[in-house]
């Protein structure tokens, strides 16, 4: 066997092993020749499942290619689709000349290297398409090291394909079998070649490419169908009586009718005439309308099949109305519908299938069922006005069966129930169960953990109008949920969701729900935290519109800013009035996406473009259609007016490559601007309407001249790009937007994270803003009357930028997903954003840049005192605040520093606190509660009794470290004896000195009050930290591998120990006081005794560096964690390892703790560990098993602040977030 194949087997033998039903693949293997009965045998003597699976793969191991391709055919036959295409890219390719035709699976791998990738659409809606594409980017993510969550939009998908293909699998092909709709197709860009099957025509014109028609038989041949009525009866051919000819020329060759036909005469052999007269007459009217498949005898067939069914069976029938096209059900949902053992409903079953109609599908031991589609639409005619009560007795008939739980993962008949029980209960006019099963928690729980949850969120829009007359408020909280955590929901395994939903607002019906599952589970020794400051974020958003069913692409403000256009992938266009959201117009648009709407400059007009490649003007007070273009090739992309009143122009561009200028007097374009060689994406007028911009796919912007519709420059954006980005060479660079500033004279483009301002009449590069390097920019725009620059990201965000400094001032959050665009109001106070998240926000620029930019950096230190808890953490500005933790007030806050405050630290008495700078400054006071009271008035120093007055110490970048009293912000002392940044810094107990160490491989010793300063001389490298023992003595540890024990009194060394042969990142000591372990980046950890300075135990076994490290308080465990996100708890005596988290080694880094593990703390009992990386987690000391995990909005944790009892926890994310999380008890 070839070693890609076998390979592939041992990489995915464990899920084939767990899966598979190993009879009926033994069945094909051994028709097929590669089988032999004895190793039947051998398989079939073993007791269970598990273990037959696991003989039959190592029987194949050691087999030829023959034996792989059989077993990846049999998986296909009987239904393990979802296996066979984990297998489908490593099929050896063999002989031409293949035996007994078990090559079906064969691909060509010589033609196409990176492999033949297949993939059924069929007919989608978006979430249906999504699931597709996720599936698709597993399949092909096979390699851990990129391996990620699954993409949660569409958008995402593709650029996640893209990125896999054009690294991974160069010159491969991808299959797309059976598209029905053009708009799929969309997803699929991504520059690989395709292969598109569809019996839509209209989907292959769509595309660019060849075209082959396929000639496909329209039905039976007369021959054909005599075979099949003779295989019915039992008959020759030549046997058959002369009706039989008649009875094939009346069924029109439909395969269908023919079966029904010879279904009857099996059981009636004599009744030739009667069916021939039955086909004649012709008594029904056509039932489906809208078939393309069209034959006249399929009623007369239905009726007559379904008249010699007994009573009974007739009314069992008529309960499949309920069913949905092209689903299979298995017996178990028919047996509870009908009543009846799953046994006697087979039995039914059977005869439905004997007489056709019924069809059957083998699914492993079981059977599944299913309606041919014109079958089923006979069926619903019929029995129209019952369908409400056929629905409302299947949701009766569940609640019966299943009223204590839902079915789980075991039952044959789960998939269905939470696939089609909302369906049923909304065709069955059952509102009220309805509201209690989509609002139910316990339901999304279920349900997520089996289909993840894009099928949710559907539902949610798709039965929005039903929702929101019971409450409208609770379903935008679930809809909002499920949005916003479709991230995590989307992982295996599945986050816990109650958990989830303790990270709502307190408002929220999700919270409340959670809150109380969490408290009942706490019962049971469960471990939950709620997030008690969640209700303290501050949300800029001013309103939230909700005018579409789907994505949002587009939405801009009227000239007189005092309405809203939108648009977006429900085809429609929406005009509302942006003071209320009060609705003027909406449009029937386009016949695909609409992708960009603009408002003309008088208001008067509207223009939007869709991809079904037309461009449309209507009038914007009465939605009357004016105007239709459709000279365009492709999908139109964007569409603009001119700026100024008078001579109308309208531009657009397409994936054509073309742009064009519309004068609206004119029934045809005015100009083809011709010089792009790729896609168009994007064209804005100059704000003077002397130019217009337009950049591409192919990384380049141009400038035309309006009035001649001559080139007038371009500029190579792509090459800017290249000079800037040193390791892109296999990186594409497109252009996504440009906008112009007010004057004319500055025009920004953006491709990828970056945007590029030039000057418009020399070309010149001016400037560059990079955004975040793990985001796109979708869209960004200019003020009209400032130098903010506006930027949509794919992080679900919005930020403002400086243009003259090119520095950040804002970040709005808020969206749920993809940002696709973001535009100012004419007078610059608001800005407009729309979202794949299905809404579209309106914020207050003043607000935003007031509040936004303002965000609080990780260097936070943390006073838990009574009932309260008081943070301190540098923010943005380069102020530090004390700050309430539960209520989120501001206490006090300092001036700006000069430089970066790198550290910051509180006087743990409650009286003083302690401030350190990037400087290398440090700060620090004491006040009386009367100085407090004169300054900041009696209600603020009630809140801060408990305090009195405080000083903190802050370490800046330059090395200066400032003592400030707080909350006066008043600086009580300044040293600068460090020439680098100060990284840490820390009161002694008496609150007199302050020890800082610093970058420049030196540690200072400062008494604030006398200002007299001891600097510990000795490090090479900087040092990372320092901890105080006893005996006024202090253990320090540096980048240069070395940790020294200083006596404080005397400034001396008195242990100098080497510890390891890279930095050391972390140490810990132990709480006797006579060890210490320490971490480092040569993956290994030591345990030491401070007697001797002797390693007691080397710890090996991490692959990447360690990064912390903590002892439990009972001193029997060691706890280190490395930046793979894996924890190892070790035994301090012995040096063994006890448990490795999270103890499946299978999972991603990301999957494993989001990034590095920072920071651990044991409990006071050493029961319970608490890890932070990308996310926080507790685990069980004595067994290893996850207890927990809180997902933060950001990431990147810094460190932890634990309460002393282990039930408050605090800490800041990369975004600026305050966490003060309590467990509930």
């Amino acid at each position: 066997m070839d070693e890609k194949a076998r390979s592939c087997l041992l990489q995915n033998r464990y899920t084939l092993e767990r899966d598979i039903k190993t009879s009926y693949i033994m069945d094909h293997m051994i028709s097929d020749e590669v089988l032999k009965p004895h190793e039947e045998q051998k398989v079939r003597a073993l007791a269970t499942q598990r273990e037959r699976g696991a003989m039959l793969i190592d029987i194949i191991l050691k087999k030829d290619n023959y034996a792989f391709i059989s077993f990846y055919n049999a998986l296909l036959h009987e239904g393990y689709k979802d296996l066979a295409a984990v297998l489908q890219d490593c099929i050896p390719l063999i002989s031409p000349e293949p035996e007994k035709g078990i090559l079906d699976g064969v691909t060509p791998y010589d033609s196409f290297p990176g492999g033949v990738h297949w993939l059924s659409v069929g007919k989608q809606d978006k979430a249906g398409l999504l699931l597709k594409l996720q599936n698709l980017c597993i399949r092909l993510e096979n390699d851990s090291q990129l391996s990620q969550r699954p993409p949660i939009n569409i958008e995402e998908a593709r650029d996640r394909l893209r990125l896999l293909m054009v690294r991974k699998y160069p010159r491969s092909l991808l299959i797309l079998d059976d598209v029905w709709d053009s708009w799929a197709l969309k997803a699929f860009d991504i520059q690989c070649r395709v292969l598109i099957t569809s019996r839509n025509r209209t989907v292959a014109e769509s595309v660019t490419g060849k075209r082959y028609s396929v000639h496909v038989e329209e039905g039976l041949s007369h021959g054909k169908g005599l075979e099949v009525l003779a295989r019915f009866v039992n008959k020759k051919t030549k046997e058959l009586p002369e009706q039989a000819h008649n009875i094939v020329n009346e069924c029109k060759g439909s395969p269908l009718v023919v079966s029904l036909i010879g279904a009857l005469l099996r059981e009636f052999p004599h009744r030739w005439e009667y069916y021939l007269r039955q086909l004649q007459n012709k008594q029904f009217k056509r039932i489906r309308k809208s078939s393309s498949y069209d034959y006249e005898a399929l009623d007369e067939a239905m009726s007559i099949s379904i008249d010699v069914l007994n009573d009974d069976h007739k009314e069992y029938y008529k309960f499949l109305s309920v069913l949905e096209k092209d689903v299979k059900i298995p017996a178990k949902v028919l047996s509870l519908l009908w009543d009846m053992e799953t046994e006697d409903a087979e039995d039914v079953l059977q005869v439905f299938v004997n007489k056709s109609l019924l069809s059957c599908d083998r699914n492993g031991n079981s059977f599944l069922y299913y309606l041919h589609d014109l079958q089923l639409d006979f069926l619903t005619e019929q029995n129209r006005n019952r369908l409400p009560e056929l629905h409302s007795k299947m949701v009766r008939q569940y609640q019966k069966y299943y009223k204590e739980n839902p079915p789980g993962p075991e039952e044959e008949d789960c998939m269905y129930w939470y696939n089609f029980l909302a369906y049923h209960m909304a065709k069955g006019n059952m509102h009220k169960e309805l509201y209690q099963l989509m609002f139910s928690l316990d339901w999304i729980k279920d349900k997520t953990q089996l289909m993840g949850p894009a099928h949710l969120i559907s539902e949610f829009v798709e039965y929005q109008h039903i929702l929101d007359l019971e409450d409208k408020f609770v379903r935008n909280n679930f809809q909002e949920f499920l949005c916003l955590n479709g991230h995590l929901l989307a992982q295996k395994p599945l986050p816990d969701i109650f958990q989830l939903g303790l990270c709502q607002p307190n408002s929220s019906e999700v919270y409340r729900q959670a809150k109380l599952q969490a408290e009942k589970a706490v019962e049971k020794r469960a471990f939950y935290v709620d997030w008690i400051n969640r209700n303290s974020l501050q949300s800029l958003c001013r309103m939230v519109f909700r005018p579409h069913a789907d994505t949002v692409y587009h939405a801009c403000f009227s000239q007189d800013g005092q309405k809203i256009a939108s648009c977006g992938s429900d085809r429609t266009v929406q005009v509302f009035r942006s003071d209320s959201g009060g609705k003027f117009l909406e449009i029937s648009a386009h016949d695909d996406t609409v992708l960009c709407c603009d408002f003309s400059a008088d208001d008067k007009l509207l223009a939007t473009c869709s991809a079904d490649k037309k461009v449309k003007v209507w009038n914007s007070l009465t939605g009357k259609l004016l105007r239709i273009y459709d000279e365009h090739l492709e999908q139109v992309n964007h569409c603009q007016f001119n700026n100024t009143e008078g001579t109308v122009l309208l531009a657009t561009c397409s994936e054509d490559t073309y742009v064009k200028l519309w004068d609206l007097d004119r029934e045809c374009s005015r100009n083809s601007l011709i010089g792009h060689t790729k896609s168009v994406n994007h064209c804005r007028f100059s704000p003077d309407d002397k130019y217009l911009a337009s950049c591409s796919v192919d990384g380049t912007l141009w400038l035309w001249d309006v009035s001649s519709a001559n080139s007038w420059k371009t500029i190579n954006v792509e090459e800017a790009f290249r000079a800037t980005e040193s390791d892109c060479d296999e990186v594409e660079v497109f252009v996504k937007c440009c906008a112009w500033s007010s004057d004319s004279e500055r025009l920004m483009a953006a491709t990828k994270n970056i945007i590029f301002i030039f000057d418009v009449t020399t070309g010149n590069l001016l400037s560059e803003i990079k955004t975040s390097r793990h985001s796109t920019i979708q869209y960004c725009d200019f003020c009209p009357v400032s130098q903010l620059i506006a930027v949509a990201l794919s992080h679900f965000s919005i930020e403002l930028w400086n243009a003259e400094s090119c520095k950040r001032v804002a970040d709005c959050k808020g969206h749920l997903s993809w940002v696709h665009s973001v535009r100012f109001s004419p007078d610059g106070a608001r800005l407009l954003s729309a979202s794949d998240d299905h809404t579209v926000r309106l914020w207050e620029a003043n607000k935003v840049y007031g509040s936004s930019s303002v965000s609080l950096k990780r260097e936070v230190d943390v006073l838990f005192q009574h009932n309260d808890i008081i943070v301190l953490a540098p923010d943005s500005r380069n102020q530090v605040q004390l700050i309430d933790g539960i209520k989120g007030e501001v206490l006090g806050q300092s001036e700006p520093q000069n430089a970066r405050i790198r550290s910051c630290c509180i006087h743990r008495s409650g009286q003083l606190a302690s401030l350190g700078c990037q400087d290398g400054t440090v700060k620090g006071g004491i006040k009386s509660a009367k100085q407090v009271l004169k300054n900041i008035g009696v209600w603020t120093l009630q809140i801060l009794t408990p305090l009195e007055s405080c000083l903190i110490a802050v370490g800046l970048d330059s090395g200066t470290v400032k003592v400030l009293d707080m909350p006066s912000g008043q600086t009580r002392g300044t040293t600068k004896h460090h020439t680098k940044s100060v990284q840490c810094c820390q009161f002694t107990q008496d609150g007199q000195h302050v020890i800082t160490s610093s970058d420049d491989g030196t540690i200072q010793v400062w008494n604030w009050e006398t200002q007299a300063s001891n600097m510990l001389i000795g490090h090479k490298e900087p040092v990372k930290n320092f901890k105080l023992l006893r005996n006024s003595q202090l253990l320090s540890w540096s980048f240069d591998g070395t940790v020294k024990v200083w006596d404080l009194n005397t400034s001396e060394i008195i242990q100098d120990i080497v510890c390891h042969s890279e930095a050391i990142l972390s140490c810990d000591v132990i709480p006797d006081g006579s060890k210490f372990a320490s971490v480092s980046a040569d993956k290994t950890a030591k345990i030491w005794s401070f007697e001797g300075a002797a390693c007691l135990h080397v710890l090996r076994g991490h692959k990447s560096c360690v990064r912390s490290c903590r002892f439990s308080w009972d001193a029997q465990y060691l706890a280190t964690g490395d930046d793979d996100g894996e924890i190892r708890v070790w035994n301090v005596n012995s040096g063994s390892l006890c448990h490795i988290c999270p103890q499946e080694c299978g999972e991603s880094v990301e999957s494993r703790h989001g990034g590095w593990v920072t920071d651990l703390h044991f409990s006071p009992d050493s029961k319970i560990l608490m890890s932070a990386g990308g996310f926080i987690r507790w685990w069980n000391v004595d067994t290893g098993v996850l207890l927990q995990t809180f997902y933060t909005i950001g990431s990147y944790l810094k460190k932890m602040h634990v309460s002393s009892n282990f039930q408050t926890y605090v800490t800041i994310d990369n975004n600026g977030i305050l966490y003060v999380l309590k467990r509930i008890e």
